[in-house]
């Protein structure tokens, strides 16, 4: 996911690798809701549902319909569902998980530290069913736990008094994320900032009234922004990582602090949670001039997006949360600064932003385990690790997008092979499956092929980059954007969740949308066709309604170097035109998919969409869709028309795009509250139960200093807690007659 108000158009890999302009020409040669409950946790009108239908989730056949009516668009303050479902609220933003805490003012005026709190921004999630002992199991029963991702808290106003504030003589407010005076914060507000941060970890039972929070479990915890983390990485290279994590807090750099901007999430076999670390460059300030760095550490700063100057002379404004200036000697706010203040790395935070951008593994059922940072994995703006289906003797792959304009795609390949006897084994089998492996990137050929590229100083054009100079494997895996630039990696337009389709193994990736300065009708390719004008023309041009491309690997193996892709949906309105290449309807149309998931028990695609572009006639939603496979469409030539410099521009573009799939198998089934993005699925494997989030409704509000109303007063509105701010929540979603959920 990300926040519009500090990447939507940051473009930071500005190497000269193709989109696939380069190749096209020559490659295209080779033809080749209504029912809604309201309240939360004790919602006493809930009766026990009766017994979910069983589904052979083991079956490759794959759902010829979906089996409810398409929700209307809607602009409505609330969650809209088909006819027959209903949903209620798990827990929202600042919910106690300590019982002896006070409850949820919704005012801002909790004094503690909010790190036994639900945090703010819900994204990413999972679920971790426990047996009789308490100890993992794959089987459905009464008693898991819950793991929620929380990303952003840019727009944090809402969980202070009056906003977000600075101390400097003005007292003039927080206005916007990256807009905020240079005086000292307070210190209580940061640390409720920097505690929304990270994963909240909940147990949950289900009982007559459905599932709820177990309050003060054992298991009900915290991981945030400050949680101590352990450094992983390759045994062989493990000490030069950690020369990279040198700080004033940890000399040895074995150990990290928190998890930071979580955003789409991973699900290991053997039973652990991966929270990935998305825009966690933006949390960062230097106070010191650049000229005391090396020119490599510069260059690796400015790849990733971290500040490295202090604002200019006058200005009133800096990039980051302003975390830094409560106290230059208290580490929990020091470590945001990363001027070189000391003699050596050891004597200030210099290295802090290399303890980010990472896979961070966590084992829900063990509370006292150690969070893990997997660096094997690489280091960039991670959004999802979704594992390739596990075959017994076989590697596993787990595909990763890096969430910006003009990234790229990764595939890590793990050294064991897949023992169906570490299921439950907790961090012990990460260890072994994720700090030894290969780190892959890959190039997409206008052919509808790709190959996955080896990221490795074995590589010449890594071991050999001119731009970069790569002291050795450890600096290739911290610095993996910079190796994938080297490499001639395709840039993609931020590639948010990927997913795996169960039935078949072939992997999908949501391309959210992309502007005016990077898409237009001379600057289209084959995975990225389209250029036009938002049919309104008040929401933008380029790209700005998105698609999702998926693959296939070369003989289903998770090892193979090359694979087959195709487009499988494009975002659009219905009206369109020649940029409706999907043929929406009414009753389909949608824009900017980022959430993506796949129903083991159903073999539903769920399509979540994070949108800027379409609000102006809807909310953000979430829709079903009936997947097909690769290479189940044909090759499609793109007529593109837009105005460029006041200028009318067209152009044509060939593609590759999969089967129209039509309502019976593309259909809206849920609209959210105003202002909110819909991130983050998780499903019994009955099949019965979705839970679903809700994240940042009112997005769009004015600050608190304004006086103005809120854009969205969910899910107060519908009973759940105390009324009058908005906030970020999980709803459990089912039908009223208990049966299967979509079909």
């Amino acid at each position: 996911m990300s926040h519009p108000n500090f990447d939507n158009d940051l473009v930071l890999n500005t190497s000269d690798n193709p989109h696939f302009e380069s190749v096209l020409a020559q490659s295209l040669k080779n033809p080749s809701r209504r029912n809604l409950l309201r309240g939360g946790i004790g919602l006493a009108g809930l009766a026990m549902l009766p017994g979910c239908a069983t589904l052979n989730s083991a079956s490759t056949a794959l759902p010829t319909s979906l089996n409810f009516p398409p929700v209307e668009k809607s602009l409505l303050d609330n969650v809209l569902l088909p006819p027959g479902y209903q949903y209620k609220v798990l827990h929202a933003t600042g919910d106690a998980l300590n019982p002896a805490l006070s409850a949820f003012s919704n005012k801002g005026v909790e004094r503690d530290d909010w790190s036994q709190r639900i945090g703010d921004h819900h994204d990413g999630m999972d679920i971790y069913f426990m047996d009789e002992n308490g100890k993992y199991t794959e089987k459905q029963t009464t008693r898991a736990v819950l793991c929620v991702n929380h990303e952003s808290s840019a727009d944090a106003h809402f969980m202070h008094v009056n906003g977000q504030t600075s101390n400097n003589i003005s007292g003039k407010k927080f206005t916007q994320f990256g807009d905020w005076d240079l005086g000292a914060r307070p210190e209580h507000e940061v640390l409720k900032e920097i505690n929304q941060h990270g994963v909240s970890l909940v147990e949950i039972i289900k009982t007559p009234q459905g599932w709820q929070m177990k309050e003060n479990s054992p298991l009900n915890r915290r991981i945030t922004a400050q949680t101590p983390t352990r450094i992983s990485g390759p045994r062989a290279i493990i000490e030069d990582i950690r020369s990279f994590m040198v700080t004033r807090w940890d000399t040895a750099g074995s150990m990290a602090r928190g998890t930071l901007n979580n955003c789409g999430h991973g699900k290991t076999p053997w039973g652990t949670y991966l929270g990935c670390e998305e825009n966690w460059a933006f949390y960062f300030q230097s106070t010191g001039a650049s000229s005391s760095l090396p020119s490599k550490e510069l260059a690796s700063r400015k790849r990733y997006g971290v500040a490295f100057t202090a604002p200019s002379a006058g200005t009133t404004k800096s990039i980051s949360q302003g975390w830094h200036t409560v106290s230059a000697t208290d580490d929990r706010f020091a470590r945001w600064n990363l001027a070189v203040v000391g003699a050596n790395a050891e004597k200030d935070f210099r290295n802090e932003a290399n303890t980010f951008g990472y896979n961070v593994e966590i084992d829900p059922l063990s509370p006292n385990s150690t969070p893990a940072k997997r660096t094997a994995m690489g280091r960039f703006a991670h959004e999802a690790a979704v594992c390739s289906i596990p075959k017994a003797g076989e590697p596993l792959a787990f595909y990763m997008g890096c969430d910006a304009r003009n990234e790229y795609i990764y595939k890590f390949v793990t050294s064991a092979v897949w023992d169906p006897r570490d299921v439950g084994l907790g961090l012990s089998a990460g260890d072994k499956y994720l700090s030894e492996g290969k780190l892959y990137v890959a190039r997409f050929d206008a052919t509808g092929q790709g190959e996955w590229l080896e990221l490795t100083t074995n590589d010449p054009r890594i071991a050999n980059n001119s731009a970069y100079k790569f002291a050795n494997q450890a600096d290739v895996l911290i610095n993996a954007r910079l190796a994938a630039d080297a490499l001639g990696a395709t840039k993609m337009d931020r590639p948010e969740w990927g997913a795996v389709n169960y039935k078949n193994g072939e992997v999908y990736f949501a391309l959210t949308n992309n502007n005016a300065s990077n898409r237009t009708p001379t600057k289209t390719d084959a995975a990225n066709p389209r250029a036009y004008m938002d049919v309104d023309g008040v929401k933008g041009s380029g790209n700005p309604n998105g698609h999702i491309i998926r693959f296939k690997e070369q003989g289903q193996q998770s090892t193979s170097k090359t694979f087959a892709w195709d487009i499988f949906l494009f975002g659009a309105e219905a009206d369109s035109g020649d940029a409706n290449l999907s043929g929406l309807t009414a009753k389909n149309e949608f824009s900017s998919p980022d959430g993506l998931w796949f129903s083991k028990a159903t073999g539903i695609c769920w399509i979540q969409t994070d949108d800027n572009a379409f609000t102006d006639e809807s909310n953000c939603m979430m829709l079903a869709a009936i997947p097909g496979h690769v290479g189940d469409g044909s090759k499609v030539t793109v007529k593109n028309k837009m105005m460029v410099s006041g200028a009318e521009q067209t152009g044509t573009q060939e593609t590759f795009v999969g089967a129209t799939l039509g309502e019976s198998k593309l259909r809206r089934f849920l609209v959210a509250p105003a202002g909110s993005e819909v991130t983050g699925l998780a499903e019994t494997p009955d099949g019965c139960t979705l839970f679903v989030n809700i994240q940042h409704p009112g997005e769009l509000s004015k600050p608190l200093a304004t006086g103005s109303a809120p854009q969205s007063l969910w899910p107060g509105n519908q009973g759940y807690g105390v009324p009058g701010r908005p906030r970020s929540a999980t709803i459990v979603i089912t039908r009223a007659d208990g049966g299967v959920i979509g079909l």
